[in-house]
Order: structure tokens, then sequence, then C-alpha cells
């Protein structure tokens, strides 16, 4: 496999992976920002590591592992200020040094949770709905900067604060990175469903440029409208939201 294969191969894996590594990482360290430097450090040792000893059998779980001592050793390095953060490192210490088959196992939980908790976040109400769309195509869309500015016709500096603001926003409310239960599901569920269709709709009838539509936005929409169904088979609105999309891009081709 030549280079450019590799760099094709990783590229491919990261965009199939990122969403699930970014939501195990942000599981374990607590910090969706955090989560995403470390899996972003994982990508970048693959980038270094690929080319010279071929892509792994697993790249998903090579590059968790990679991410996993990552975070280990920056909970061990850096002085901890917050008495949280502090509480975690401890644990994650004694687990590596003592119970590594229980950090492990505890990795290896359902991603099906994680990538629950990963979609909340992302879209909860304390991020302006500009934030959360943006926040939603970078961290479960795996779309890079550029890419999501180039979607939205805006300067890629203004989705990069958008990502920024959005992240620290998350992390000074201290929004825990859970799944609502009871009353408060169906507020957040809406917020969640609200910002796949705003993506689903600026694909399929843009609100600026000279196109008309933007098909990968689209493509973007249903994937994540797919996911959500997944991983909520017995939400009503979701499905709702799925077939909504679906029937709506049938059409794209006679428009």
């Amino acid at each position: 496999m030549t280079a450019t294969d590799t760099h094709r191969a990783i590229d491919a894996v990261w965009r199939i992976e990122s969403a699930r590594l970014i939501a195990r990482l942000a599981r374990i360290v607590r910090d969706v920002g955090l989560a995403e430097d470390l899996a972003q450090d994982a990508l970048v040792a693959a980038l270094e590591k690929w080319p010279e000893t071929g892509v792994p059998d697993n790249p998903g779980a090579w590059l968790m592992a990679t991410a996993k001592h990552r975070a280990i050793d920056l909970l061990r390095r850096q002085r901890l200020l917050d008495r949280q953060h502090l509480q975690l490192g401890h644990e994650l210490d004694a687990l590596q040094d003592s119970a590594v088959p229980d950090l492990d196992a505890a990795i290896d939980d359902h991603i099906g949770d994680d990538l629950l908790r990963l979609v909340f976040t992302a879209c909860h109400p304390v991020l302006s709905t500009d934030a959360r769309v943006a926040l939603t195509l970078r961290l479960l869309g795996g779309l890079t900067t550029e890419e999501i500015a180039r979607a939205f016709l805006v300067p890629e500096s203004t989705i990069a604060q958008r990502i920024v603001r959005a992240k620290r926003t998350l992390a000074d409310a201290h929004v825990p990175f859970e799944v609502p239960r009871g009353p408060e599901l169906g507020a957040r569920l809406s917020s969640v469903l609200g910002v796949i269709y705003l993506i689903f709709n600026e694909g399929y009838s843009a609100t600026a440029g000279d196109d008309w539509m933007r098909p990968a936005l689209c493509e973007e929409a249903l994937r994540l409208g797919r996911v959500l169904v997944g991983l909520m088979p017995r939400e009503p609105d979701v499905h709702g939201l799925l077939a909504l999309m679906e029937i709506q891009a049938s059409r794209a081709h006679a428009r």
C-alpha cells in the first residue's frame, strides 16, 4: 500500500470512527473539548505510524488505545485545579496501575450509550443554534472547520470561533456528559431533532449562495438521523424526523 493509499485509508477510518472515539473519551475525561484534542492526537499518531507499519486490523481500537494512554499520561502530568478533575485523575491512575482489565472493560462499554450522550451534549440548549450546528457537524459528522465553513458560506474563522466558544460554554456551564431523563428528555430531544433538521434544510434549500441545494449537508443530516433512530428506536419523534427527511431527499433528483 502506497503512502497515498494509507492516507486515504486513514481519512476513511477517521470519518467512521471519530464520533465514537470522541464519545468514549468524553465519557472518560468529562470534557468534550479535551476529548476532541485527545482524538486528534491519536489521528496525528496514526498519520505518523501507519504509513510505515500499515493500517492495523482494527484501526478503531488502535486509535482508542492511543488516545486512552495519552489521556492517562495527561491526567498524570498536569496539576489539576478542579476537585472533580483531581479525583478523576486519581481514579484513572488507580485503574491503570491496579485494574487495567476493568479500565479496558469500561472503555469497551456499549458504544451506543456514549454516542447518545455526545449527541445530547453537542445539542445542549445552553448553546446558540449556530453553535449547536457547528459542534454537531464537527464532533458527530467528522467534518473539518473548513468543510463546515464552506457548507454554510461563512469564513472559516467564524466557524472556528463558534466551535471554540461552544466547547468553552459547555465546560463553564459544567454540562454533564449524559442523556437527560424524565421531563427534561423531551425538551432536549427537541433541540437535537431541531439541529439535525436545520442541517438538512440548509442542504435541501440553501439560504445563501448560487446553489439551490447542498447535497452533502442533506446526506450528513440523514446519516445523523439514522444513527439517532438506531440509538433511540422507541422515540416516535425520531422516526418521524427521519421519515420526513427521507421523503424530501427522495425528491432531490427531481429538483
